[in-house]
């Protein structure tokens, strides 16, 4: 299910120390897959960013996300679903952070949501277990939520031991 296309891998050198190398996009994935909070920025009707964190799953090649489909970052999604996707770590000295740049597409696909719902509970617990109804999915405690597909476009990785600054492209 972490399936994921090979981008064009390529080192900023501007942004880097001399020792440092490309990131492996082997990498990139495993940080993505093991995250546990990420932080979504989309854009308000009047242009206006609009930050939140979320918690989501790597799959088949595209981050995913859930939202209520009244909450504010669902509401900007239909408006414009350019969106970028954080993660990494707070520290100065080491990790990699990770900016991942796409658009948000709707999963409704029962079979996929269902794929998704349980990769959700494998990765966070039973405590966010769904459900899926009619193209969402369902909590009985919190309602229906929306959930998002974000294949990268451009992803940047942040190394902080060495400095460096790797993006990968996808076609």
């Amino acid at each position: 299910m972490n399936t994921s296309p090979m981008p064009d891998t390529r080192l900023d050198e501007r942004y880097s120390d001399e020792e440092a190398a490309a990131v492996p996009w082997s990498t990139a994935v495993a940080e993505l897959t093991a995250a546990e909070l990420y932080w979504l920025t989309t854009v308000r009707p009047d242009a206006r960013p609009h930050v939140t964190p979320l918690i989501g799953v790597w799959a088949d090649g595209a981050l995913h996300f859930c939202t209520g489909s009244y909450e504010r970052k669902a509401e900007n999604l239909r408006g414009n679903p350019n969106v970028a996707l954080t993660t990494g770590s707070n520290s100065l000295h080491g990790g990699l952070d990770l900016v991942v740049e796409g658009e948000a597409v709707r999963v409704t696909d029962a079979g996929r949501l269902r794929a998704l719902a349980a990769a959700w509970e494998a990765k966070y617990g039973a405590e966010w277990h769904f459900d899926v109804g009619d193209g969402v999915f369902v909590n009985p405690g919190t309602g229906e939520a929306v959930v998002f597909a974000v294949a990268p476009r451009t992803v940047f990785g942040f190394g902080k031991a060495p400095y460096s600054q790797t993006r990968w492209r996808f076609a």
